[in-house]
């Protein structure tokens, strides 16, 4: 037995060497790669656009400000104010999305830093407060050309065409464009409030998903007492599926939850309601339980992204680390990897798979000869990279500082139910995310389900998350 545990643990570390030091050169000509497609879409998009579009690996303040938003960068967090015609509003967003160490970026650091010094900008506005002794009290810096900036609000000058021309423009992917209704693309099965259905349920999809993993899921296996009783409503998250995907959005946190309450629980009349959420959705869960306290009945959470940041580190980048940590192995997280550190590697894949995702649909069913479902390319390619490549980096890492506070106003002032479901074989979110959530929340019952991952949790064993959801929604109702 010590001469098998031994090998074990020998192999395992030779695996481990092995994975890290393929992962090194990966990465390294990943990085190489992404700064040579930097120039290629700055060639392509001024001749398809007559434009150069701004991306955050040259200038990150020029990418945000060029979407009509002030940035704002106060003791090392980064705020936007949004300009409309009513009002100011000031938002965080992820300083990830600008900031993101690579081998690249680290040797050129010191050249970069000297050719900043010689730079002369003239649209900076500095302002800070020092007290007596000198130290500083409060720094505060805004970059941005205010004055251009204003006119296009005044104007409204649409910044980019829409769809881009990396978008899909097919039908379902633009259909929201000939709206003139500003809301999420929102489907509802069950009886409406006119009929007197008992209660309501909001679902919340995850990152590069839609309303299609619920509906082609869970729906058809409610009871028919449930279906009955319940109002099932999901929802296209604000960028994917057949929901609004403005570019010149930044998808912050602010921005899905105003979305969520305007689509759902205005339009519907929403007073009280259950909420089932799936990964990322789980921060936009937490966001609105917080907010509507005195109107969630139940809280159901599946794969949550929590990691518990340790002191001393910056939130965000720790966040970003966990979730894409640079590996080749397993697969899913060298494909995290490469949706998180790269904008234009993932603006390629978006280019590629989710403007043809007709053309893949279609080959998967020639090959496979129409044996396997496809609905799941209406959610995992029904986006554009402008929305996934800022949801991802605004919620997941965004919202890093701010989820303990939400897990704590959840445990002191909902009185709601918390269950937390986690398939133990999940290589991109581990289970210990789910323990973490109890440490804060510990009357959150946590499920961890063996032999199931980030997607089977509910996939494959639909019919079962059914029956364990609607346990949960009669537990809650007789409670």
């Amino acid at each position: 037995m010590d001469i098998r545990g031994a090998t074990r643990s020998l192999l395992v570390l030779t695996g481990r060497v092995i994975n890290d030091v393929v992962s090194f050169i990966v990465f390294c000509f990943l990085d190489l790669l992404d700064v040579l497609l930097c120039f290629v879409y700055k060639i392509l998009d001024f001749f398809m656009e007559a434009e150069w579009k701004p991306c955050y690996c040259s200038s990150g303040k020029e990418a945000i400000t060029s979407s009509g938003k002030i940035l704002v960068s106060e003791r090392g967090e980064s705020k936007i104010i949004s300009l409309s015609s009513t009002k100011l509003q000031l938002e965080d967003i992820s300083d990830t999305l600008y900031s993101r160490p690579s081998l690249v970026s680290e040797i050129s650091k010191s050249t970069i830093k000297e050719l900043k010094r010689l730079k002369i900008d003239g649209t900076t506005i500095r302002s800070s407060e020092r007290i007596k002794n000198g130290t500083l009290r409060s720094t505060f810096t805004i970059n941005s050309t205010i004055v251009d900036m204003l006119q296009e609000k005044i104007g409204g000058q649409q910044l980019h065409p829409v769809p881009r021309w990396s978008d899909c423009d097919c039908r379902a992917c633009t259909s929201w464009s000939s709206s003139c209704k500003e809301t999420l693309y929102v489907r509802v099965e069950g009886p409406s409030r006119e009929d007197k259905a008992r209660e309501d349920v909001l679902f919340i999809h995850g990152f590069i998903s839609s309303s299609v993993f619920w509906t082609e899921t869970l729906f058809p296996n409610f009871s028919d007492d449930t279906k009955s009783s319940y109002r099932l409503i999901a929802i296209d998250l604000l960028g994917f599926g057949r929901s609004p995907k403005p570019t010149d959005s930044l998808y912050t946190l602010r921005e899905h939850v105003e979305m969520i309450e305007r689509s759902v629980l205005e339009a519907y009349k929403v007073k009280s309601f259950h909420i089932v959420a799936h990964s990322l959705g789980c921060i936009l869960a937490l966001a609105i339980a917080v907010k509507y306290p005195g109107a969630v009945k139940s809280l159901t959470l599946l794969a949550p992204p929590y990691f518990p940041v340790p002191k001393g580190e910056q939130a965000n980048r720790y966040v970003l680390r966990k979730v894409a940590p640079r590996r080749v192995w397993p697969l899913i997280v060298f494909g995290s990897s490469i949706v998180c550190w790269y904008e234009h590697i993932s603006r390629t894949a978006c280019l590629i798979v989710c403007k043809n995702h007709h053309f893949w649909e279609s080959l998967t069913k020639l090959v496979t000869r129409n044996r396997m479902r496809t609905f799941m390319f209406d959610g995992f390619f029904c986006h554009t990279h402008n929305a996934a490549w800022h949801t991802l980096h605004n919620i997941i890492c965004g919202t890093a500082g701010k989820v303990d506070e939400y897990l704590d106003a959840v445990r002191d002032q909902l009185r709601c139910d918390v269950t937390v479901f986690h398939g133990r074989d999940d290589e991109l979110l581990p289970v210990e995310c789910s323990y973490a959530v109890q440490s804060r929340i510990p009357r959150a019952d946590v499920k961890v389900i063996d032999r199931k991952d980030h997607l089977t949790i509910v996939i494959g064993r639909q019919k079962t998350f059914a029956r364990e959801l609607e346990e949960i929604w009669k537990k809650s109702s007789s409670g």
